[in-house]
C-alpha cells in the first residue's frame, strides 16, 4: 500500500483538493486498496475547519466528491506513517521540514515534482483562482499515480 499525505499552510485549500482529487482519480482506477491518502496543515490557522468553500465548488463542478475533511496539522509521526510527504510549495517544504526534524528518506517532495514542469502550485486562498490551483494538482496527482503505478515510487 502506497501511503501519501498532501500538505499545504492551513488544509483548506490546495492540500484537501489533492487528497479529494487523488482520491477520486483511484476510485475510477479500482485501486483503493492500493493506496491511503491524507491532507494536513504546516500551520494552526485553520485546525477543525472544513474545506474552503472556493474548493469545494470548484471540485463538485469538476464530478469530484470532496473527501470528508476537517483540518489538522502534520506531525512528526507522519514521517514514519506515510510513503510521501507532498507539498504545494517550497514554504511547505520548509515548514514541513521544520515539523519533521530531517528527511533521510527523501520522502518531503512537491506535488509537483512528479510532472515534467516542476514547479510551487499557488494558493488560491490569495490568488482567488481555484481553476489554475485545481488544474496543477490534477497534473501533478496525474503524474503521481502514473509513477506509482510503475512502481517507480
Amino acid at each position: 500500500m502506497t501511503k501519501i499525505l498532501f500538505v499545504c499552510h492551513g488544509n483548506i485549500c490546495r492540500s484537501p483538493m489533492a487528497e479529494s482529487l487523488m482520491t477520486h482519480l483511484v476510485r475510477q482506477k479500482g485501486l483503493e486498496d492500493r493506496f491511503l491518502i491524507a491532507s494536513a496543515a504546516t500551520s494552526r490557522e485553520e485546525i477543525g475547519n472544513p474545506i474552503h468553500p472556493g474548493t469545494l465548488d470548484k471540485l463538485r463542478r469538476a464530478g469530484v466528491e470532496p473527501v470528508p475533511h476537517r483540518a489538522v496539522q502534520m506531525r512528526r509521526e507522519d514521517y514514519d506513517r506515510y510513503d510521501l510527504l507532498l507539498g504545494m510549495d517550497g514554504w511547505n517544504l520548509r515548514n514541513m521540514l521544520a515539523i519533521l526534524g530531517s528527511d533521510p528518506q527523501k520522502k518531503v517532495r512537491r506535488l509537483l515534482d512528479f510532472t515534467s514542469s516542476p514547479r510551487d502550485i499557488a494558493d488560491p486562498w490569495y490568488t482567488g483562482d481555484f481553476e489554475a490551483t485545481y488544474q496543477d494538482i490534477l497534473e501533478g496527482c496525474t503524474a503521481l499515480l502514473e509513477a506509482c503505478l510503475a512502481g517507480e515510487i
